[in-house]
């Protein structure tokens, strides 16, 4: 079986998100090293603004973050002020990171067919991946 297959990012990563002052940082952690490429090449900064483009960013930046198998979003100006002035429920941003992990993505139907497709990165992949780059 062969092709693509639309998953929505929660399937293959998870996220962390926080915020400072008016700025929402959202990083985007691969579950295995195999989805890093089809996620780095679909989910760009532009990606990331359109995502959002109800909360109006000013400015997105994607900083890529290989060794680790992720990606740091910083979104400008979308946190009507920060948290000591918007009388929003969640002034912090932690719950965004949701919004971007229910984005969906094509990827190769053959990176979900492990059985390890849903497990996080290890220590030991991470240092594997390391070794490698450093070679």
């Amino acid at each position: 079986m062969s092709g693509q297959i639309e998953v929505p990012l929660y399937r293959i990563a998870h996220a962390r998100s926080g915020d400072k002052g008016n700025r929402l940082n959202i990083t985007l952690i691969c579950n295995a090293p195999r989805f890093y490429p089809p996620v780095a090449e679909t989910t760009t900064a532009q990606c990331v603004a359109e995502i959002f483009a109800s909360r109006r960013p000013t400015r997105v930046v994607r900083y890529d973050l290989p060794r680790l198998f992720a990606f740091n979003f910083v979104l400008d100006d979308v946190l009507e002020g920060g948290v000591n002035s918007s009388l929003g429920l969640d002034g912090h941003g932690k719950s965004l990171s949701f919004v971007l992990l229910a984005a969906t993505i094509r990827i190769d139907r053959a990176l979900l067919q492990t059985d390890t497709a849903a497990l996080p990165v290890t220590t030991a992949a991470l240092r594997a991946n390391n070794q490698t780059q450093r070679q």
